[in-house]
């Protein structure tokens, strides 16, 4: 067995911090109470240990260093992706990230599901990276948003993707699309609801599927015990996905204040990605784009403390790399900035992820759960931006970052 001490211990769930603390894991799980004298010993020293973090909205198979966002869907081949993603999931494991959505290729990949070929390697241990839930492609419909003219005014015939790629229209097409990405791997099924800030079709609140495609999507989804996210920013967009069951909004920047209420009374889940407002660049966008974020963006400020006060479960994404992959610390302090407490946003990251991917053996410290664990500088609750200075990473009993002394 192998016991960790530090100064501190933060238990995500109610606050308290224990001083000293002193946690024992055996395996890959945290065993109860205090070791033996045989055991081997980590002293982090002056710091606090914490629950790993989890991001419920990235995209490991974009992004990372050489990327050209406008060209990348139409020069990557599928070995390249896979390999620009192993350095992204090496890098947000290392910021502390230990579990991590991966919501839906949007890129020609003959059909194959790379973040479930990803999340196999990184459980088989040939790759460092988080645990992910992998949504494999996902659906939205012709000219919809995560189509490829989210990327640029491709031409006709430019990177057509097939229904097993996503591209799903009408209520039989959807079925096949949700049926086909369950067969090969997805844990859970992503659909574009409504437009985009960064799409050059229509407006970001319009809704793109009918209530009845989207009731079948999510029929198919739930009879299989999936669970589905919905990146909608319109608050008729959004209110029609929580109509049909949705689980959970991703962004929802256009909420209005009857919509939150719908989803506080349904217990829809919200992830906010936050942070990218001010921290994805734009500066390389094209005007039409540029000109859509100068209006929506001052507007997505107000809806973290509006949901909160609603009663909104809230759960922490980042949509990298919007948010450049590693850097995810940005959302924790700009959930803090708009209105959360520095508690409210680490269990953002920590006990609300858990429950929103069903996942009851992580997210806090306890015996018996995972020994998914941080250790940051300082004191997260007086101070989150501590978050970014991540010394020290474990997960499943194993060691990814040691930067002690």
């Amino acid at each position: 067995m192998l016991t960790l001490k530090a100064a501190r211990v933060l238990h995500v769930e109610t606050g308290e911090l224990e001083e000293p603390g002193v946690i024992t894991v055996d395996g890959d799980r945290i065993a109860p109470g205090p070791g033996t004298g045989e055991d081997e010993v980590l002293d982090l020293g002056d710091v606090t240990l914490l629950p790993g973090l989890m991001d419920m909205e990235v995209n490991l198979l974009m992004g990372g260093r050489g990327e050209t966002l406008a060209l990348s869907p139409v020069q990557d081949d599928p070995p390249l992706r896979m390999l620009r993603a192993v350095g992204n999931a090496r890098r947000t494991l290392r910021a502390g990230f230990t579990t991590v959505r991966n919501l839906g290729l949007f890129v020609k990949t003959g059909g194959y599901l790379l973040d479930v070929a990803l999340a196999k390697a990184i459980d088989a241990g040939w790759i460092d990276g988080p645990r992910i839930v992998p949504a494999g492609h996902a659906i939205t419909p012709t000219g919809g948003h995560l189509d490829p003219t989210m990327f640029a005014a491709y031409a006709p015939g430019i990177m057509p993707l097939s229904l097993e790629e996503g591209i799903a229209n009408g209520v039989d097409e959807v079925r096949k699309a949700v049926r086909y990405q369950i067969k090969h791997g997805a844990r859970l099924i992503k659909v574009c609801a409504s437009g985009g800030v960064m799409s050059h079709t229509g407006t970001p609140g319009a809704q793109h599927y009918s209530d009845e495609e989207l009731r079948a999507i999510v029929d198919e989804a739930h009879r299989r015990g999936l669970k589905v996210a919905a990146h909608t920013h319109g608050a008729d967009a959004v209110r029609s996905a929580v109509e049909a069951g949705i689980d959970c909004i991703e962004h929802g920047f256009l909420l209005d204040d009857d919509t939150i209420a719908l989803m506080a009374e349904r217990g829809t889940f919200l992830v906010p990605t936050t942070a990218l407002i001010e921290g994805m660049d734009m500066s390389r966008s094209a005007p039409e784009l540029r000109e859509k974020a100068a209006e929506i963006f001052p507007r997505a400020k107000t809806v973290v403390s509006r949901a909160g006060k609603a009663g909104v479960r809230m759960a922490l994404g980042t949509d990298a790399p919007a948010i450049p992959h590693g850097r995810g610390a940005q959302e924790l302090i700009a959930l803090v900035d708009r209105g959360m407490t520095p508690l409210e946003a680490l269990q953002a990251a920590t006990v609300n992820a858990a429950e929103l991917i069903d996942a009851d053996d992580r997210g806090r410290i306890a015996e018996g759960l995972l020994a998914d664990l941080i250790a940051v500088p300082g004191n997260p609750l007086e101070d989150v931006s501590v978050i970014a200075d991540v010394r020290f990473v474990m997960k499943g009993g194993k060691v990814f970052r040691d930067e002690r002394g």
